[in-house]
């Protein structure tokens, strides 16, 4: 990213704001004052701390990071609305839950929560490559 530099970021879509962010981690990296390896032998909640104290990087991001990355069993990824509209689906509800709503629901599934977030994104992807299969994608969708 660095050797890309900004110019090169922005060419390919970035925003600026995303761009100062992608930068700065990666100046951040570098440097050492960002250490992925610490942060995969942290414990989660530790580890999430971590993350979202650098800029550019929120609690969702640092969810999906610990969930992807380091493959954590027991992550939920906050206010993902993927997640809030397949647990809609599965539970019956009339309305998306919220954040909150939906991180209590899935107290349910410890320690087992990030097993629970890729079903519910499986079936949300799938439910949306049904619909694409019918109409093209709006923007926005």
């Amino acid at each position: 990213m660095l050797e890309a530099g900004e110019s090169a970021l922005l060419s390919l879509g970035f925003t600026r704001q995303k761009t100062r962010y992608v930068v700065g981690l990666a100046l951040q990296l570098e440097s050492g004052a960002v250490s992925l390896e610490r942060v995969s032998r942290m414990p989660d909640a530790q580890a999430s701390q971590a993350l979202v104290q650098i800029p550019g990087i929120g609690p969702w991001t640092a969810g999906v990071y610990l969930l992807m990355a380091l493959r954590r069993p027991d992550v939920w990824p906050p206010g993902d609305l993927g997640l809030h509209k397949s647990m809609a689906e599965l539970r019956g509800l009339r309305a998306v839950p919220t954040s909150d709503q939906a991180a209590a629901f899935a107290m349910r599934w410890r320690p087992w929560r990030a097993v629970a977030a890729r079903l519910l994104w499986h079936s949300y992807l799938s439910r949306r490559a049904k619909t694409w299969d019918r109409e093209p994608p709006a923007a926005g969708r």
